[in-house]
């Protein structure tokens, strides 16, 4: 097993390394998805906690909370989605991109890009569809429509759209996408 080696730090540098400012948090990347998603996140997770909380402290638990939590999570993926579709940070295979001419690749990422505006197209149809045929359900432990949930799907499917468009639209700008210069999406955080 290899020692530790610690520097000796004397009282008085360790009180002037709090003299230096804190950086300031740069909140500009974050659009309105991600605090959405934020907030859901948290009511949920209050949920779950008040739910572990009643079963095993109080042992009376709550049979809604279980209810609002999967409901939660539902807008949280969704809206997460907006958020990667946003960022190009879905999962996807740019090794093919590296041995294809750079015309071929560059029409493969075009291709790419169309494709996925149909698929959330469509999406949003399909969606739009459904949550009429729902319409009228409700959730079982709680009196409310069951439509929000169906609603902030239909809502990430359309955002999700929306920021696919985009991304299109960047991508026909600079000339090139994520799938073609990985290296150039990648951030790095001083």
């Amino acid at each position: 097993m290899q020692q530790e080696i610690h520097t000796p730090v004397t009282a008085e540098e360790l009180a002037h390394s709090f003299d230096d400012a804190a950086p300031t948090a740069d909140l500009s990347d974050y659009a309105v998805e991600d605090w959405a998603t934020l907030a859901i996140f948290w009511v949920m997770a209050g949920c779950v906690f008040l739910q572990f909380f009643t079963r095993y402290v109080l042992n009376n638990s709550y049979a809604w909370t279980e209810e609002i939590a999967t409901n939660c999570l539902i807008g949280v993926v969704f809206l997460g989605s907006v958020m990667c579709v946003r960022l190009s940070r879905h999962i996807q295979v740019d090794v093919l991109y590296h041995y294809l001419p750079k015309s071929v690749a560059r029409t493969l990422a075009v291709c790419v890009d169309v494709v996925r505006i149909g698929f959330f197209a469509y999406a949003c149809w399909l969606m739009w569809r459904y949550v009429a045929i729902v319409s009228d359900e409700r959730m079982v432990t709680v009196d409310l429509p069951r439509n929000i949930v169906f609603y902030s799907v239909l809502a990430g499917f359309v955002l999700m759209l929306g920021r696919s468009i985009q991304v299109f639209i960047a991508n026909q700008r600079r000339g090139y996408s994520v799938l073609e210069r990985p290296e150039e999406f990648q951030k790095v955080e001083d």
